[in-house]
């Protein structure tokens, strides 16, 4: 994938009380209007024209950004390699990162980039925006200013943010916590299972005690993904053909099966074979529920004990964007064996453990 270095001068390298890379990756917040009044994506160089106090910022910002931009319903794993391969590579240079991304995904992005990035010490901050940057409107501005704001932020020399994150709409959440809950209004993502990490108003507000602690450490990039991963949702009325197709998919390595309540599924016969014979053949079945809030807690109903009993894994109060790119991941690098052992456990805080 092509990508394309551009330098801002924000601040002199001199006065610059931090440095930062953003990650222009494409989405609703870099598009401007043509001549026709035809939506398009923008020259991150002329950002200073959308955003001037970006100079009061004292920032020295660099942009790596993707040379074709791209909707974000059309991310893949390939994509999350590069960034994370950005982000490594230029991690000695940089106090911090943002990483601007289309929010239909960003949640799934933000949950991959939290477990590739193992000893990560900097924050790493993805944002975005419902409206362009063009529109009077948009709230691409402070989304943006914001974000920087807290990638670039130290106490005692040290980042205040050690993890990857999600700000957006005033508010910073764990990135592997988040889902997006709205389309049409600003508040696009939250947290049901965890607190904000921190609020922005007059100044921002933040929650050290949700925060991780970390200790500084070498960083080291994870990028082997297995794509052959499955979600199945339950619903009243699902038929045992659905079932079987879908874990009978050849080559399947993993299922993430959206159950209800705390885990919870149908107490069918043909179900609990049509499971048991799929792990049996070494299909990963990782039960998360379909809530937005709680957890699974296989075994304290009736219809949960079975799903323990013919070894489905209870996901806790993961995510199913989580749920996802960490099988993916821990499928890609470890294997299937391995995977089944790290995945009830919490790798960069998407679970209560």
């Amino acid at each position: 994938m092509n990508l394309k270095k551009i330098s801002i001068n924000a601040a002199l390298p001199e006065k610059a009380r931090s440095r930062i890379l953003i990650i222009y990756t494409g989405g609703t917040f870099g598009m401007t209007y043509d001549k026709d009044g035809v939506l398009i994506p923008f020259d991150f160089a002329s950002i200073l024209e959308h955003l001037p106090t970006l100079k009061n910022l004292s920032l020295e910002i660099t942009v790596v950004s993707f040379e074709i931009p791209i909707d974000s319903s059309n991310i893949n794993p390939g994509h999350w390699q590069v960034i994370g391969e950005v982000i490594k590579d230029n991690y000695d240079q940089h106090d911090g990162f943002v990483v601007l991304h289309g929010t239909d995904t960003m949640a799934f992005t933000a949950s991959a980039i939290s477990f590739m990035l193992e000893g990560l010490h900097k924050p790493v901050i993805f944002t975005g925006a419902q409206l362009p940057i063009a529109e009077p409107r948009s709230d691409a501005r402070e989304n943006l200013i914001t974000s920087l704001d807290i990638a670039s932020a130290r106490r005692n020399g040290e980042p205040l943010v050690n993890e990857v994150c999600i700000y957006f709409d005033y508010v910073l959440l764990r990135g592997n916590r988040t889902k997006k809950v709205e389309s049409m209004q600003f508040d696009a993502f939250n947290s049901g299972n965890y607190p904000p990490l921190a609020k922005a108003g007059v100044k921002i507000d933040y929650n050290f005690s949700a925060m991780a602690v970390v200790s500084p450490s070498s960083l080291t990039l994870r990028k082997s993904f297995e794509t052959n991963i499955s979600i199945l949702k339950l619903f009243p009325g699902i038929s045992q053909e659905i079932v079987h197709a879908i874990l009978s998919i050849p080559g399947l390595k993993a299922v993430v099966m959206e159950t209800y309540g705390s885990g919870n599924a149908p107490t069918l016969p043909w179900l609990t074979e049509e499971l048991k014979r799929a792990i049996e053949n070494g299909v990963i079945i990782l039960n998360i529920s379909q809530c937005p809030g709680g957890r699974v807690l296989q075994g304290r109903y009736e219809t949960s004990k079975k799903l323990q009993q013919i070894g489905v894994i209870g996901g806790a109060d993961m995510t199913t964007e989580a749920a996802v790119t960490k099988l993916m991941l821990l499928i890609g690098e470890y294997g299937p064996d391995r995977a089944r052992e790290l995945v009830g456990l919490s790798l960069a805080g998407e679970l209560t453990a």
